[in-house]
């Protein structure tokens, strides 16, 4: 299966659910290209992006898994389909 290349952005609601949420990422680091993570403290939140290459298969379960955390909203933005060079 080819890779494809997303954007995972994550809202954290739920300070409790951040430490599975880690875990989460850590088991998927090997497609993980870059995170970004910035603390909103006037709303208390915190807002992370994700930029992943990886199967399709690999990153709907990495989100899906996100998404039935508790106090976690993610959605995902898929790059255009771009095949891989030789």
């Amino acid at each position: 299966m080819e890779n494809r290349i997303a954007i995972i952005g994550i809202i954290v609601e739920n300070p409790d659910s951040v430490k599975r949420l880690n875990e989460l990422l850590h088991e998927y680091s090997d497609y993980v290209i870059g995170r970004m993570g910035i603390p909103y403290r006037e709303r208390s939140i915190n807002i992370i992006s994700i930029a992943i290459e990886a199967p399709q298969d690999a990153i709907s379960a990495l989100t899906g898994k996100i998404g039935r955390l508790p106090g976690i909203s993610t959605k995902t933005a898929y790059a255009g389909y771009q095949p891989e060079e030789d």
